[in-house]
Parts: structure tokens; C-alpha cells; sequence
């Protein structure tokens, strides 16, 4: 099987499978105070300064999660839990700023704080090329950002892999004395990151400008299972998890030492080569972007065109007249591994929300495809690709779009 799918998952690296392995016979609960446990203890904060340190953050500021969405959920829901009433004045703050498009981490958190919290959710549209509308979230935070309790992001698209203006953004946020929360789930791994670097730049107050920023181990060649938030020691967030209130009492829980373990060892392998990782990765993108565009001339890249606009591992397209799933079933079945979106909505045949938010139509949204490139990705993988795409595209094609009523809609 050729594997193009990575930014769904990406194989464990030979470092954290060694590292997993290795802490998996590690005994202590990190809680404790008797030497076993410190033990623990102390491969667990280590582990935690080995992350920080590829985020441009500090040990203290690692709040490791059961994964990415459940950082994403933190920060949303601690952030406007947290904001919601100005102590100071009584005033009402349950404003959330949300560019279209987001993941459905973004998206379903927001939801569910509008559905039972009272918040009030006012997006922002996206450009053609699936960039966050800069112009129009200034003007709703300068007319009056005193409602609002958060602003959030993502850094890059995880669908067609469009690189937001994230230090923008963070300088709006910091000015204007609203806390953001960045989702840099798909573009960690791929693109520097730096929060206390951003901070500085930004000039960012206590609890504002870019506070909290959300990674998953499974991206960059971890196990599945954990994630992190990056959460600025100026930052108040309401936890999710009650109970015991082990880390920095934002969640609480027995702390899985050898997930963190695995973990550390991947963020360690990924920024040590990561330069590297994406010059290479981009020339198997590019290779791919135009062997696509050759084989079928009709198909349309999604995103930003640019190279420093896009992550490097990413390739979106839309196939007219075409259903996404039916391209991904054929090339499954000529053993190429790739992805219509995101997995965490894989299995429902929808279009997709993102490229609806860029103004495209439905038929495009419908026949969209995601080619991901990993660490491990090679130039073999690739050509199988592009070989195997022309027969699949003329199968759909032949097979057109699927009727959207169905024997249950009479």
C-alpha cells in the first residue's frame, strides 16, 4: 500500500516506538511521592521540556491531553468559561471570532457553547484561497472587542493546507486585549512554530494575543492517544476534567508518562530535521501538484498556490464531475491510500465545508481529494500515485455525481 494520507496520521518514528516501548516498563504513578514514582515523575518532565522546546514555549506551559481535540476543547471552552463576564465591570462577553472553514474540533466546540452556553459565534470568511479574511476580523474586534472572550484559528488549513496569517492576527489580538487560540494541529511538524517568539513580536499583554496553541502527537510520528496545549502562564482557562487537578489544575488525571515519552521523542526527531523534512516534502508536493495537473488538465488545485503559502506535505484538489469518494475508493483499490478531508469526518459523503467557505460550488466541494506527503514519503510513492490516477479519474468520471436524494427522502 502506498500511504498519502499523512495528515490524518502519520506512521510512528523507529525514536518513539523505542521510547514508548522503553517507558512502558517504567513503574510509579508521577504523583507520587516515594522514588518509583518520582522516577516517573521526572521522565514525565522531561518529556515535557523536550516538546516545549519545539514549540517555542517553556515545560510549565505543556498541558498534555488525551489528544488534539481535546486541547482544542479546552482552550475554546476554558478560554470563554473563563471570559464570559468582565469582573470588572459585569459586562457581558460571549463573543467567539471563528474563520469558516475550521476543523470540526473548531467547529462543534463553538457549536456546543452556542447550543447550551449562550455564545454568540460570529464567523469570518474565508478568501478563494481559503485565507482568514484579515480585514473583516479587524473591523468586528476595533468595533467592539470588549464582547468577545476569544478569538480562534487554525495555522494552517488541514484540508487544503493554506497557511494563515497567524502573527496578523496575533497582533490584532494582542492590541485589541482579546486572547487567541491557534489550532496547530495540521501545521505542526511542517512550519517553525514559536509561541514565546510570537508573543514578543506582538507585544502581547497578559492573557491576550496568542495564549494558546493546540499540537497532536500523531501528526509528526507519535502515538496516537496524546496531545498537548500550549498555554501562556498569563492565560485563565476553566478546565474540562475535574479531579485531582495534576497539571497546573487546568486538567486533571493520571498522566500517561510513556504516551509523553514517545511523544517528546518524535517532537525531538521532527525539529531536529525539519528544514530538511520540508524542502523535501515540497519537491514531492510540487512533483505531484504538476503530474496531477498534467494527467488530468481539468482538475483544479485548491489553496494557496504559492510555496510559502502552503504547508509542503499538502495537495488539494477538485475533479469535476467527479465524487471525492468514489476517486478514493478507486485509488484504494489500486493500492494508493488518500483522503477527501478530514478523517475525523471520514465515512459521511458530504461536500466540502472548506472549500464551500472559499466560494466554490457544491460540485466542486463534492469532488475534492487530499493528497498528503509524510516524513517517510519517497518519489516511488508518488509515481504510484500519478499512475494510478487517470484510470480512477475516467472510472469517475463515467460514474459522474451521485444523486442527493435517496429512496428515504420520498
Amino acid at each position: 500500500m502506498v500511504y498519502l494520507d499523512h495528515a490524518a496520521t502519520t506512521p510512528m518514528l523507529p525514536e518513539a516506538i523505542d521510547a514508548l516501548t522503553a517507558a512502558l516498563a517504567v513503574v510509579g504513578n508521577p504523583s507520587s511521592i516515594h522514588s518509583a514514582g518520582q522516577q516517573a515523575k521526572r521522565l514525565l518532565e522531561e518529556s515535557r521540556e523536550h516538546v516545549a522546546a519545539t514549540l517555542g514555549a517553556d515545560g510549565i506551559e505543556i498541558v498534555f491531553t488525551g489528544n488534539g481535540t481535546e486541547a482544542v476543547n479546552l482552550a475554546i471552552k476554558g478560554l470563554w468559561w473563563q471570559r464570559r463576564t468582565d469582573a470588572a465591570t459585569g459586562a457581558a462577553r460571549t463573543r467567539i471570532l471563528v474563520p469558516a472553514g475550521e476543523h470540526h474540533a473548531t467547529i462543534d466546540a463553538v457549536e456546543w457553547l452556542r447550543a447550551h452556553e449562550g455564545a454568540e459565534v460570529t464567523e469570518i470568511p474565508l478568501d478563494e484561497l481559503g485565507r482568514v479574511r484579515l480585514d473583516v476580523l479587524a473591523a468586528e474586534l476595533e468595533a467592539d472587542a470588549a464582547s468577545v472572550a476569544l478569538v480562534t484559528m487554525l495555522w494552517a488549513n488541514n484540508e487544503v493546507g493554506t497557511i494563515q496569517p497567524v502573527d496578523e492576527v496575533a497582533r490584532l489580538t494582542a492590541r485589541t486585549g482579546v486572547p487567541l487560540h491557534v489550532d496547530a494541529i495540521a501545521a505542526y511538524g511542517q512550519v517553525p512554530i514559536d509561541v514565546h517568539g510570537i508573543r514578543r513580536a506582538t507585544d502581547a499583554p497578559r492573557g491576550a494575543g496568542l495564549v494558546a496553541l493546540s499540537v497532536s502527537a500523531h501528526k509528526i510520528g507519535g502515538p496516537a492517544g496524546i496531545g498537548a496545549l500550549v498555554l501562556d502562564r498569563s492565560a485563565a482557562v476553566e478546565p474540562l476534567i475535574h479531579g485531582g487537578g495534576q497539571q497546573r489544575k487546568v486538567r486533571s488525571g493520571t498522566q500517561d508518562v510513556a504516551a509523553a515519552a514517545s511523544f517528546a521523542a518524535a517532537a525531538s526527531v521532527v525539529a531536529s530535521r525539519l528544514d530538511a523534512d520540508a524542502d523535501r516534502m515540497a519537491a514531492l508536493r510540487d512533483r505531484l501538484i504538476d503530474g496531477t495537473l498534467r494527467a488530468v488538465p481539468e482538475a483544479r488545485l485548491s489553496g494557496d498556490m504559492s510555496a510559502a503559502g502552503r504547508l509542503p506535505g499538502n495537495a488539494h484538489f477538485s475533479f469535476p464531475g467527479c465524487e471525492g469518494d468514489s476517486l478514493l475508493f478507486l485509488l484504494d483499490a489500486a493500492g494508493v491510500a488518500v483522503s477527501t478531508g478530514s478523517a475525523c469526518q471520514a465515512g459521511v459523503p458530504e461536500p466540502s465545508h472548506v472549500l464551500m467557505a472559499m466560494g466554490r460550488s457544491e460540485a466542486d466541494a463534492r469532488g475534492a481529494l487530499r493528497i498528503t506527503i509524510g516524513h517517510g514519503s519517497t518519489a516511488a510513492d508518488v509515481e504510484a500515485f500519478l499512475a494510478a490516477l487517470p484510470a480512477a479519474h475516467a472510472q469517475a468520471a463515467r460514474a459522474g455525481l451521485a444523486a442527493r436524494a435517496t429512496s428515504f427522502d420520498r
